[in-house]
C-alpha cells in the first residue's frame, strides 16, 4: 500500500506540473519543488496517477542533468504541449512592445488591475490563454519577465479565491470533497496572499474537507465573504 503522505505530495507535484503555465516563476520555480520533494516513495506514488509517469520521466531528466532546471523536454509537456500550442505566435511590433510595457507598468495587483490589463488591445491579441501567451512572447524581452510574474501570481490567486467561494457554496458531495483534497496545496499557496480574509477562507475549506455535517448546515456555517480583497503587497512581488 502506498504511503498516504507520499500520495499527497505526489498529487501536489502533479498539480504543479499541470498548472505550470500560470504559476509564479514557471518551470524554474516548479522544477525546484520537484527536485526537493520527489523522494522514492513520492516517485512510486506518481507512477500510479494519471499522467504521473510523464512527470516521473521529467524529474528523472532533472536529476540526471538531461534537462536544465528552467525547462522541460517538449515531449513531456503537460497536455501534450497543448497549452503552448494554443497561444498566439505572431511577432510583436515595436509599438505593441511599448503598449505591453506600458500596461505592465500600470498594473496593480488586484481584480481591477487584472480587468484593465486583460481588456487592453495588446493583451487581447493573445486570446483566452493570454497569461501563457504573453509569458511566451517575453522570451524576447526577459527584462519584463519579473513584472509578468506578478501578473500571473495575482491572476492565479484570484482564480483560487473564486474556486474556494464556489466550493463553499456547493452542496457537500464525495466528489467535491475529493477534488478539494487534491487541490488543497494550491489553496494553501495562494489564499494567504489575501491576508486575514484569505486565512479565514482557507480555514473554512479545511473545515469543509473534514466536516461530516449535513449540506445545509455546512452552507450556513461556511458562507464566504462576497468578494476577494486585494492580495497583500508583501506577497505579490
Amino acid at each position: 500500500m502506498l504511503n498516504v503522505k507520499a500520495s499527497t505530495v505526489a498529487q501536489k507535484l502533479l498539480n504543479l506540473y499541470r498548472q505550470e503555465h500560470v504559476i509564479f516563476g514557471g518551470w524554474a520555480a516548479v522544477n525546484k519543488v520537484f527536485m526537493a520533494e520527489a523522494t522514492p516513495d513520492v516517485i512510486a506514488a506518481l507512477r500510479e496517477l494519471p499522467t504521473g509517469r510523464s512527470l516521473v520521466k521529467h524529474i528523472e531528466n532533472l536529476q540526471n542533468g538531461t534537462t536544465a532546471m528552467d525547462s522541460i523536454e517538449q515531449d513531456l509537456l503537460p497536455y501534450g504541449g497543448a497549452m503552448n500550442q494554443s497561444i498566439a505566435t505572431q511577432p510583436m511590433a515595436p509599438d505593441q512592445w511599448r503598449d505591453l510595457e506600458s500596461v505592465m507598468n500600470e498594473f496593480t495587483p488586484d481584480q481591477a488591475g487584472l480587468d484593465r490589463l486583460e481588456e487592453s488591445p495588446v493583451v487581447k491579441k493573445f486570446g483566452p490563454e493570454w497569461i501563457t501567451g504573453v509569458r511566451a512572447a517575453l522570451a524576447e524581452r526577459p527584462d519584463l519577465q519579473s513584472k509578468w510574474d506578478v501578473v500571473a501570481q495575482t491572476y492565479r490567486a484570484y482564480r483560487m479565491w473564486n474556486s474556494a467561494m464556489e466550493i463553499l457554496n456547493t452542496p457537500i458531495s464525495d466528489r467535491v470533497r475529493a477534488q478539494l483534497q487534491v487541490d488543497m496545496p494550491e489553496y494553501e499557496t495562494y489564499l494567504p496572499m489575501f491576508g486575514t480574509a484569505g486565512d479565514e477562507l482557507l480555514g473554512k475549506l479545511r473545515t469543509f474537507l473534514s466536516s461530516v455535517k449535513t449540506a445545509s448546515a455546512q452552507t450556513e456555517d461556511t458562507s464566504p465573504v462576497a468578494a476577494a480583497p486585494a492580495p497583500s503587497s508583501s506577497d505579490v512581488r
